[in-house]
């Protein structure tokens, strides 16, 4: 087999490991995002960008999204929620955001690769993707930004299921809806 077709095999594989996820714990996490008043989305590098991804989806599903750190983002209250990425659970800026949720007392989801680390600790509703071990295959953080792309993209599937919206209903909200 090819490098490339050992790579698709590889993660394709890894992704079976969202079967396993508490499925009431993600049900429980969208309810919180459809009371909340705001939700705010965190993540840096690949992290950040599946962040950004999710956040557009919860805008074009008709919820009050931000990413941390855009220059339109409003202030964190006691009335948001504030979604954090992080393979590592130790990013910096994560666990800065993290701290200023405390303070305002935020609720905080976690989405990280293990139990043990920084974020995972400081949050209030908690998703631990297993990941595979790396490999050439799939480099660095790949299976985490890739699982975590697809478990978000899976719960906006959810979120569209409770609030009885259809895709044309996102479709309409799109930026370039014409």
């Amino acid at each position: 087999m090819s490098t490339l077709t050992n790579s698709f095999e590889y993660i394709l594989k890894n992704f079976e490991n969202l079967k396993k996820l508490d499925e009431g714990e993600v049900e429980r996490i969208c309810k919180l995002i459809l009371k909340a008043r705001n939700i705010f989305v965190y993540g840096v590098g690949r992290s950040g960008i599946v962040g950004r991804m999710f956040a557009m989806r919860l805008v074009q599903l008709g919820l009050q999204a931000y990413f941390v750190g855009e220059t339109i983002t409003p202030v964190v209250t006691d009335k948001d929620v504030v979604i954090l990425l992080s393979g590592t659970g130790e990013t910096q800026g994560a666990l800065l955001v993290a701290q200023i949720c405390r303070r305002v007392n935020a609720k905080i989801i976690s989405i990280t690769s293990s139990t043990d680390n920084s974020i995972y600790k400081a949050s209030d509703f908690k998703i631990v993707l297993e990941i595979n071990k790396s490999s050439d295959l799939a480099p660095l953080g790949t299976l985490f930004e890739s699982s975590s792309h697809i478990l978000l993209d899976s719960m906006i599937a959810l979120l569209m299921k409770m609030k009885g919206e259809s895709e044309n209903d996102l479709r309409q909200r799109h930026a370039i809806w014409l």
